[in-house]
């Protein structure tokens, strides 16, 4: 199972985040499954590759540390696909949602972690 993991800190308000989180995995080629207010799960709309190698998003959203500016989103990306290849689909897509979360213009970028 490939699976990546990232930390995202970012300057919202929690009332904004949701909406512009959504936004992004959307934009990104993924459907909003499970939505809980603090945690998000997210799969990548198929059609376009192997069953196997859909990739789901989970976001957890760190409201214990919250601040009224500041919202940290932890992110774990995965799919079925045994990462045999360094360039394999679950990480084409992991790079795909980091760069989207760090270029939204809906929030500013604090820190980025890469795990």
């Amino acid at each position: 199972m490939a699976r990546y993991t990232c930390s995202f800190t970012v300057a919202v308000s929690l009332d904004h985040l949701q909406h512009s989180l959504i936004e992004v995995l959307q934009s990104c080629n993924f459907d909003i499954i499970y939505d809980t207010g603090d945690y998000l799960m997210a799969r990548e709309i198929p059609g376009r590759i192997a069953f196997a190698k859909l990739v789901t998003v989970e976001v957890l959203i760190d409201k214990s540390t919250a601040t009224s500016q500041e919202v940290r989103m932890n992110f774990v990306i995965k799919n079925e696909e045994l990462p045999l290849q360094v360039d394999n689909h679950c990480r084409q897509m992991f790079e795909m949602v980091q760069e989207a979360v760090a270029a939204n213009r809906q929030w500013q970028l604090v820190e980025s972690v890469a795990g």
